[in-house]
């Protein structure tokens, strides 16, 4: 028998604030055509004022617990993928873990930008392995709002923010690719490219600073590493493109899920889609698509289901389980 990290419960947070395309147009040279046509957003979520990435994320766990009939004190650890985190420290998952009133176990944060979750499950994945956890709530929740530069049109109006969470279960299983749960990951980073999408700040440059991105440079990038590491994953699951039900990609750019899907071969058709509604919420974007699609009837026990995520770093990497 093999252990395996099972998905028992999903549950997501979108703040209250919706905003479509139209109102960049008040004060950016850009309309809604011009947005749509180079990424596919349409609209994103922003949070409230004094609302943190631990509100966000502690919501969306709370609904991952609810669907998967679960009590806070029965995890064992949480791991947090944000690179927004409420403040410098502690981390945002201990905030979680006072909010959701678990007073056991462990949780610390992930900071992979918008690989983050990609991180935080294989993370999540090896306390499970390794024995150290039975349950375990990876969380991916981002304020990316807080971020922006408001006067470039480049890269303000391409993220939102929100939080998607998973609850991961330890269960014995034959140890072949039929079975449910994580079957394979693989995490990539090459600190040379650095300065294609990063923050122009941080505690130790004393300075809170914006987003920063090469945006053409890192869709250049994004669409072969991303097919890279999706099919290596396979690999290590003993599986092939072929087996895909979905593909749960990072939601960045339409363009770049479609180039990726169109590079590993697979239609559209197998590719769970948000970006228009939500932007790209960063480490967010994966856990909020899959509980999204759950809840759109497209993602159904027994699927195979691969997801892969760039971010700053470059970090990147991808994960194949079974639903």
């Amino acid at each position: 028998m093999t252990r395996r990290a099972v998905v028992i419960g999903t549950g997501h947070y979108l703040p209250e604030r919706v905003v479509e395309n139209a109102e960049f147009e008040k004060t950016l040279d850009t309309t809604d055509e011009w947005i749509r046509s180079r990424s596919g957003i349409e609209r994103r979520h922003f949070a409230a004022e004094g609302e943190t990435t631990s509100d966000m994320a502690a919501a969306a766990a709370k609904a991952a617990l609810a669907e998967a009939g679960m009590e806070a004190e029965s995890v064992d650890a949480i791991v947090l993928a944000t690179s927004t985190a409420d403040l410098t420290f502690p981390s945002a998952a201990t905030m979680v873990q006072s909010k959701l009133g678990m007073t056991r176990g462990f949780a610390f944060d992930v900071q992979a930008v918008c690989a983050g979750f990609a991180y935080a499950l294989a993370n999540a994945n090896a306390l499970i392995l390794s024995g150290q956890a039975d349950r375990v709530l990876v969380i991916g929740a981002e304020t990316f709002s807080r971020i922006m530069d408001w006067t470039d049109r480049s890269t303000c109006v391409l993220f939102g923010d929100g939080a998607g969470a998973l609850l991961l279960e330890a269960q014995e299983s034959a140890g072949t690719s039929d079975d449910r749960g994580i079957l394979a990951t693989d995490l990539n980073s090459d600190g040379r490219y650095k300065d294609l999408l990063y923050v122009d700040g941080g505690v130790s440059t004393q300075n809170t600073g914006h987003l920063r991105m090469q945006g053409n440079q890192v869709f250049r990038h994004a669409v072969e590493k991303l097919a890279k590491t999706a099919n290596t994953a396979l690999e290590r699951a003993n599986l092939t493109t072929a087996d895909v039900d979905w593909i749960v990609p990072h939601q960045a750019n339409i363009r770049i899920i479609q180039g990726t899907a169109k590079k590993m071969g697979l239609s559209m058709d197998n590719v769970v889609v948000t970006v228009q509604d939500h932007g790209n919420t960063s480490a967010a974007s994966i856990p909020l698509a899959l509980s999204v699609g759950k809840s759109r009837g497209q993602i159904k026990e027994g699927d195979l289901i691969v997801t892969e995520a760039i971010g700053g770093g470059l970090a990147w990497g991808a994960v194949v389980l079974r639903w």
